[in-house]
């Protein structure tokens, strides 16, 4: 990977290292996860631990290798994982379109300008990586340890997701009948609902739903033949 022609020298950022667990629900079998994760980075134990509880889980060994020859130490690609059956997890850095420097699933050999989402599609994203100690080294940032001596900080990286939010929004905005979107993060601004069945009812609600779509309004339009009374309760859960 080293000489990789990219036009530039090749940094640990640029390739994807993959990490083989063996993992288990409670009552369940073993089974294999792959953990694909930027070279530049590191997976911390807890967060790892913490993304995949109820299930324990044990990095494989030599007898794991050994029962499972595809898997190349060293040398492990996405491919490779993904024509098995493994299970492949990335960290969210992985995202489709970018590409990475990897295992080619033969001993020695790495392919370049792997794409996600073209050469490869995984089973899930987990946030179980670090930074590690890639810039506190660049810079030298140590901080006092318990005896007194400069101990090395290692990094962590904690991102704000849109799930991540939608559960604060429901945790912070709701009621006896679920979640009320407050104004700024709503996914509509209107919600017209065809009370009627004639025609009149559902022309003067298509004209009224079409005025505010001018005036810049997100509208939703419920304009299904169901009862009033199911409308109005599906309203109130929206």
């Amino acid at each position: 990977a080293n000489s990789a022609d990219l036009g530039r020298p090749v940094t640990a950022a640029d390739t994807l290292k993959n990490i083989l667990l063996k993992v288990r629900q409670p009552g369940g079998e073993w089974e294999l996860l792959a953990v694909g994760v930027p070279g530049d980075r590191e997976v911390d134990d807890k967060r790892l631990g913490a993304a995949l509880e109820p299930a324990e889980y044990e990095l494989l060994g030599d007898a794991d290798f050994a029962k499972h020859p595809f898997l190349v130490r060293g040398y492990i690609g996405p491919k490779g994982l993904i024509a098995n059956g493994v299970r492949y997890l990335v960290d969210p850095r992985v995202v489709e379109g970018s590409s990475w420097i990897t295992g080619a699933d033969e001993p020695g050999k790495h392919v370049v300008n792997l794409v996600a989402g073209r050469d490869f599609t995984p089973d899930g994203t987990i946030e179980a990586a670090e930074l590690g100690r890639k810039y506190t080294d660049a810079f030298t940032v140590d901080v006092l340890g318990e005896n007194g001596k400069p101990v090395r900080l290692t990094q962590g990286s904690y991102g704000v997701g849109v799930s991540r939010l939608v559960a604060v929004v429901a945790e912070q905005q709701h009621d006896e009948l679920g979640l009320r979107w407050p104004s700024a993060v709503s996914p509509f601004d209107v919600h017209v609902v065809i009370a009627n069945k004639d025609d009149a009812a559902r022309a003067g609600a298509e004209e009224l739903a079409a005025d505010l779509d001018r005036l810049g309004h997100e509208v939703l339009l419920d304009d299904r033949t169901a009862s009033p009374g199911v409308k109005f309760k599906d309203a109130e859960l929206l």
